[in-house]
Order: C-alpha cells, then sequence, then structure tokens
C-alpha cells in the first residue's frame, strides 16, 4: 500500500505506469464533476469508479481485497478513514471471481485518514476497510481507479 497526496507526485518517481496514467487522467479530468458510477478510460484495462456515500462504524463495514485489479483510492470531497491489514493477517472467505471480491474478517493493523487530494494504494495483498467514519459520519466523493494487474 501506498498513502500519499497528489500534491506530492515528485516523491513518486517508482510507480508503475499505469498508476502514473491514472494521476495524469485525474489532472486533466474534473473527477468531482463525474456522475457516481463506472467510467471507462482504457477497456478493462483501466477504469475509474466515482463513489458517493456516508462514512460509518467499522462494525458496519467489511474487508476486501483483489486480486485482478490494484484500487487507488483518491479522496475528491471529505474524509474517510480506511482500515488496512495485510491479508495473510486474514481470515480469508470464497473468493467471487466475477466481481474481483475477495471478502475476509480480522482486525485492522492500521489505517490511513483520507483528505481532498489523498490517495491511497492499495495491492492484492492489501485487505482494506473503506467508509469509516473519523469522527462523525459524512457523505464523502472518491475516485477509485481500477488497474488491471493480470
Amino acid at each position: 500500500m501506498i498513502f500519499g497526496n497528489i500534491q506530492n507526485l515528485e516523491e513518486y518517481p517508482f510507480l508503475e505506469e499505469q498508476i502514473k496514467e491514472c494521476f495524469a487522467y485525474a489532472n486533466e479530468h474534473d473527477l468531482a464533476s463525474y456522475e457516481k458510477g463506472s467510467h471507462e478510460i482504457d477497456g478493462d484495462r483501466l477504469f475509474v469508479n466515482v463513489v458517493e456515500y456516508t462514512t460509518t462504524t467499522a462494525s458496519e463495514r467489511f474487508w476486501e481485497a483483489h486480486r485482478q485489479y490494484l484500487d487507488l483510492h483518491l479522496m475528491l470531497h471529505g474524509t474517510e478513514q480506511i482500515d488496512l491489514n495485510f491479508i495473510e493477517n486474514m481470515d480469508l472467505k470464497e473468493f467471487v471471481e466475477k466481481d474481483d471480491f475477495l471478502p475476509m474478517d480480522g482486525e485492522k493493523n492500521s489505517s490511513v485518514t483520507l483528505r481532498d487530494g489523498d490517495f491511497l494504494i492499495c495491492y492484492p495483498s492489501d485487505g482494506h476497510r473503506t467508509a469509516v467514519a473519523v469522527d462523525e459520519p459524512e457523505t464523502i466523493k472518491k475516485a477509485i481507479f481500477k488497474i488491471r494487474m493480470k
């Protein structure tokens, strides 16, 4: 996992070209004006899901990871906690291939707080639990780039 802010991208020259492509797309498009839903960039190789939801308690949320895609969460507006742990520390459930969804149970090892312009890159080994409220529930808007790994 990699946590940072879009204003400091020069600190991440080692990022894969597909990840850099996402940041270039974000700089060239007003993602905050996008409607909720999935927006194709390059077929199933690269697309962005724009989501808007209200954060809640950790107990109301679920753990997930992905095998075919990595996630690049880019906060457009709001504040959200994302809990993290490596999948080898979790109780893995049955993988749902058609949704590239690996559900799991376990405890958080750490967490990050995303604010406007912050990003979190989650690789296939990174379990994550999104939409956790920081202080009070809040409606957020976020872009989640899906980058095909295989």
